[in-house]
């Protein structure tokens, strides 16, 4: 597999937005601001900012949705995938997007507080909800 992965810092420059596609399936799409930042002659300059658009899919998606606000500084690492379409004037475009694998706050800048979801767990009849016969009883 010749797959290019990239690991980046950032800012979160807009808000997620959380989509579900036909199948069930979450995608949570937002973009990232990196701008490089060096010390040169005793004075901090800020280099040219880079925009990076962000894909995370699945479980992933609604945690980075539920988590992430604008302005947050994030750690992301994924695939880095060309993402082309056909525009309206038949020209192609394409849009270089991070299918996000990790996603987190980037604790350089501050503090946060981890929250483990709950498991859905398939509720489990008692005893006394079955009858002789193993079966639920109404």
């Amino acid at each position: 597999m010749n797959d290019t992965y990239i690991t980046f810092t950032g800012w979160v420059g807009t808000a997620p937005e959380l989509r579900e596609l036909p199948g069930g399936q979450q995608v949570a799409s937002f973009r990232v601001a990196s701008t490089p930042r060096r010390l040169r002659d005793g004075q901090w300059e800020d280099g040219p900012t880079t925009w990076h658009q962000v894909k995370a899919w699945r479980r992933l998606a609604g945690h980075v949705a539920e988590s992430l606000r604008t302005g947050d500084p994030v750690l992301v690492h994924g695939r880095l995938v060309a993402d082309v379409w056909k525009k309206p004037d038949g020209s192609l475009s394409t849009q270089l997007v991070v299918v996000a694998s990790s996603v987190g706050h980037d604790l350089n800048h501050g503090t946060s507080a981890f929250t483990k979801p709950r498991r859905e767990v398939e509720a489990v009849p008692s005893p006394e909800q079955v009858g002789a016969s193993g079966e639920e009883a109404a």
